[in-house]
C-alpha cells in the first residue's frame, strides 16, 4: 500500500512538470496567431526583422521538420515538433493514464502486479525522455537580421540581404514571384472561408494543408465556421530567400487588413471575432520544387 501510494504521488508530481513543459514547448494552435509549418533547413532558426516587421521572428515551434546540425546554426535549442509527448491525441492519452494512475485505476483500469510493474517502467521513461531531451537540446544564439526585398510596382518594398549557410544558397526573388505570393494570400483566406479543401491543397504542402485540415475539422465539429473576408494586403517585405536541396524558400512578412470572425452554423451569431477591420502582420513561408510552382510551406505570427 505504502509504496502504491508513493508511486502515485510522484505521477502527480510528474504530470505537473510535463504539464509545464507541455505548454511551453506546444502552444500554436491557431491559424491566425499560430506557428507552424516547415521552413527547410531554417524551420528552427528565427527570422530577421524586416521593414514591414520590424521585430525578430521566432523559429516555427509545431513542425514536423526533423532538427538537424544545419537547421541548429544561429538558433535557440530545438524543441520537439509537436511538443514532448507528440500531437494532442498523445497528449490526451499520456494525461489520461496518469489521472488514471492517481485514483487507482492505473492505465485502462488494469490491476495487480504487471500493471504496478508496467506502471513504473513507464514513468521512468517518461523521466528519461523529459530530461534526457533537455540535455541534448544544444544552444545557439539568435540568426542575424535580414533587410527587406521586393520590387515598387508590388506592396513588397526594400532590397535583398543574401544570406547563406554550409546548406544554403541564396535566391533571387523576382517581380512575379512577389506578384503571386500576395495573390496566395488572397486565394488561401478566400478558401479557407469557404472550406475549399480542394483549392487549399492546390496552394499549400501537404503538411500545411494538414495543419489546416485539421483546425477547419475542429471548427466545424463545435458547430461552428471561420469567414475571412475584406483582405487587402497593406505592405510586405522578403526577409529570406535561398536554396536547399533542389527546392527553393522565401519567407516573406505580409501585412494586410481584414475582417475576419467565427459564426455559429445553424443561427449565424457571431461567437469571436468582429466585423471591424482589424490588421495582421505574418511571416509565410513559401516552396517550390526545382521548376514547380510556389506553395505555402509555414505561418508564422510576426
Amino acid at each position: 500500500m505504502f509504496a502504491s501510494g508513493t508511486i502515485r504521488f510522484v505521477a502527480v508530481l510528474l504530470s505537473l512538470v510535463t504539464a509545464f513543459a507541455l505548454v511551453t514547448v506546444d502552444t500554436a494552435e491557431a491559424r491566425r496567431g499560430g506557428s507552424f509549418g516547415s521552413r527547410g533547413v531554417k524551420t528552427f532558426q528565427s527570422v530577421p526583422a524586416t521593414k514591414t516587421s520590424p521585430n525578430v521572428t521566432a523559429p516555427v515551434n509545431n513542425t514536423m521538420t526533423a532538427p538537424t546540425s544545419a537547421s541548429r546554426v544561429g538558433a535557440p535549442a530545438a524543441t520537439a515538433s509537436r511538443g514532448l509527448f507528440g500531437g494532442g491525441l498523445m497528449q490526451g492519452l499520456f494525461f489520461g493514464g496518469l489521472f488514471g494512475l492517481f485514483l487507482g485505476t492505473g492505465f485502462g483500469g488494469m490491476g495487480g502486479l504487471l500493471s504496478l510493474l508496467f506502471q513504473v517502467l513507464l514513468i521512468g521513461g517518461l523521466v528519461w525522455l523529459l530530461f534526457g531531451r533537455r540535455r541534448l537540446a544544444t544552444a545557439g544564439g539568435p540568426a542575424t537580421g535580414g533587410a527587406p526585398f521586393g520590387a515598387s510596382s508590388t506592396p513588397f518594398s526594400g532590397s535583398p540581404k543574401r544570406q547563406a549557410s554550409a546548406a544554403t544558397r541564396p535566391l533571387e526573388v523576382t517581380t512575379p514571384d512577389l506578384d503571386l505570393f500576395e495573390a496566395r494570400l488572397y486565394a488561401l483566406q478566400d478558401a479557407y472561408s469557404r472550406e475549399d479543401y480542394a483549392a487549399l491543397r492546390a496552394i499549400t504542402t501537404p503538411e500545411m494543408m494538414g495543419y489546416l485540415s485539421e483546425e477547419l475539422g475542429a471548427t466545424a465539429s463545435r458547430g461552428e465556421r471561420n469567414e475571412v473576408f475584406d483582405v487587402k494586403m497593406l505592405g510586405g517585405s522578403v526577409a529570406e530567400a535561398w536554396r536547399e536541396e533542389g527546392r527553393d524558400y522565401a519567407s516573406v512578412a505580409l501585412r494586410y487588413e481584414s475582417r475576419d470572425l467565427t459564426r455559429e452554423r445553424a443561427t449565424g451569431r457571431i461567437v469571436s471575432g468582429s466585423e471591424e477591420i482589424s490588421e495582421t502582420t505574418e511571416i509565410w513561408t513559401f516552396v517550390r520544387e526545382r521548376g514547380g510552382e510556389w506553395k505555402l510551406s509555414a505561418i508564422q505570427e510576426a
